[in-house]
């Protein structure tokens, strides 16, 4: 599949489960070059989608079925993102499509993960060629098969002779450590928006907590933090990655179950500190020469979360992406767009040091249009 033309898509939708990010980028013909937003769109899922994909969370009756007609109304869906971008970019020729897909299952403990897409029918509905299925071949190579986009934002945000981090606050949290010799790692720190999205829900109907607002009229418990940060997972040193299969309601109602009855309210902003605990202190741990933190993903608009972040890591320069050049609400799109290229050009795309797989592997599968 040789590359004719550098215009991409790329489409993303996250564990937070708000909807498809989906952007047009003109990508760097060369490595150190920039990259060029032609486009962007946003489409929300519906109640009764996010409802269908947090049922496939869990073993239930007529899962297979239920969730093949998930995966076709997700390519529907993906494609009218494809439709809205190539509406604001008309004479633009895409060479293809990286979806990334809507994880419903991530256990590399068990030797699989679960991305739920139709990408045949998203290649059918749009006439492009669609790369997807990235993460299967670094866990058939003993890897994690996450995180997936340290090589990314080593090639788009790195500096030499400097120390960054580029957080990513999704429902799941991860960093990428970018060091000044040019290593590079990356983990999931722990819960991002998830449990904070799920709890105000649960108590006042809404998907999230807008600009971390309801979080910062209450107080964090400090002995719910403390049960919070009793976590297997957040002991693990890295290579690491987890998801909902661990970070869900039901954990942190066991939590709560063991101590004294709190306010709604005092859960979010306790909610919120674990978030910021556990990023600040893998940071802490794992580069402590870091002299700035870049975030990016819905956590980025989160206002408490970044004054969290920044009182806990006082030393460091803490901002988002959109002060290196990508939006932060654009940055994982953008990481799709460009994994496609690398699959397209038969260039490696994963780093075993952050996923602990054999070795770097070409990432994706072919959709023909």
């Amino acid at each position: 599949m040789r590359e004719k033309s550098t215009h991409y898509i790329g489409l993303m939708s996250g564990t937070s489960l708000d909807g498809v990010d989906g952007v047009l980028v003109k990508m760097p013909e060369h490595e150190g070059a920039s990259l060029q937003l032609l486009a962007s769109a946003h489409l929300p899922f519906s109640v009764d989608l996010k409802k269908q994909a947090m049922a496939l969370q869990q073993a239930g009756e007529n899962e297979i079925e239920r969730e093949a007609l998930l995966a076709n109304q997700l390519a529907t869906i993906y494609a009218d993102c494809v439709s809205e971008l190539r509406l604001q970019c008309p004479d633009s020729q895409v060479q293809a499509i990286g979806v990334h897909g809507q994880t419903i299952r991530h256990r590399p403990d068990l030797g699989f993960t679960r991305q739920t897409n139709n990408p045949a029918l998203l290649a059918e509905l749009t006439g492009i060629d669609v790369i997807a299925d990235f993460r299967s071949r670094d866990i058939a190579a003993g890897g994690q098969g996450a995180p997936l986009v340290p090589a990314f934002h080593r090639a788009m945000f790195a500096k030499s002779g400097e120390c960054r981090v580029v957080l990513n606050v999704g429902g799941i949290s991860n960093i990428s450590v970018l060091y000044a010799d040019g290593r590079t790692i990356g983990f999931d720190t722990g819960p991002g928006n998830l449990l904070m999205d799920a709890w105000i829900h649960q108590h006042h109907g809404v998907a999230y907590d807008a600009d971390g607002a309801w979080a910062a009229q209450g107080q964090c418990d400090s002995t719910l933090l403390a049960s919070l940060c009793d976590e297997v997972f957040l002991r693990t040193p890295p290579p690491k990655s987890t998801g909902r299969d661990l970070f869900h309601l039901p954990w942190l109602q066991a939590k709560l179950d063991k101590l004294s009855a709190l306010s709604p309210v005092d859960v979010q902003a306790s909610l919120c500190s674990f978030t910021a605990q556990t990023i600040s202190e893998a940071i802490a741990e794992f580069a402590p020469d870091c002299r700035a933190v870049y975030v990016c993903g819905g956590g980025a608009c989160n206002r408490t979360l970044m004054h969290e972040l920044a009182r806990r890591m006082p030393q460091l320069h803490v901002d988002t992406t959109d002060c290196l050049g990508i939006a932060a609400n654009h940055v994982e799109a953008i990481a799709f767009a460009w994994l496609a290229q690398r699959f397209v050009q038969g260039k490696t795309a994963s780093l075993s040091e952050v996923t602990a797989a054999r070795g770097a592997r070409v990432l994706g599968a072919l959709y023909p249009a």
